[in-house]
């Protein structure tokens, strides 16, 4: 699992897809012979043990951009790659995460610690 993501003045600045993009390229130059085995998350450093979250709409565009990215470099194999969110997700958000279409699962840190909390996350993304 590799993490990609921007700091607030990053996302502030509009530089959200150029930071992502530059993270991205990092891995591929490491693990691009096994890009079948990696998953990507979309972690966006404001938004790690805040509580803050980037709304379904901000985290899909990011996922998007990525998945596009793997996708023009590997075709299906690109596109194939699971992507997660991550960066306080909890019961509360991650029903419109999940409604996302390039949102693939949640990388889930503090919540994961309540079971009832967890088994809510996991029940928006199988549905």
């Amino acid at each position: 699992i590799v993490c990609v993501g921007e700091t607030l003045a990053q996302r502030e600045a509009g530089e959200t897809a150029s930071v992502v993009k530059r993270q991205l390229s990092v891995v591929i130059h490491t693990l691009g012979h096994c890009i079948s085995q990696v998953v990507v998350a979309y972690e966006p450093v404001w938004a790690i043990g805040t509580g803050e979250t980037a709304t379904p709409e901000i985290a899909q565009q990011a996922h998007a951009h990525l998945r596009g990215r793997l996708t023009t470099l590997w075709g299906a194999a690109g596109a194939a790659r699971r992507i997660l969110y991550g960066g306080s997700v909890t019961p509360d958000n991650s029903t419109g995460l999940a409604a996302m279409p390039d949102i693939d699962g949640g990388l889930v840190g503090g919540a994961s610690f309540d079971a009832g909390k967890f088994l809510a996350i996991i029940s928006s993304f199988a549905a």
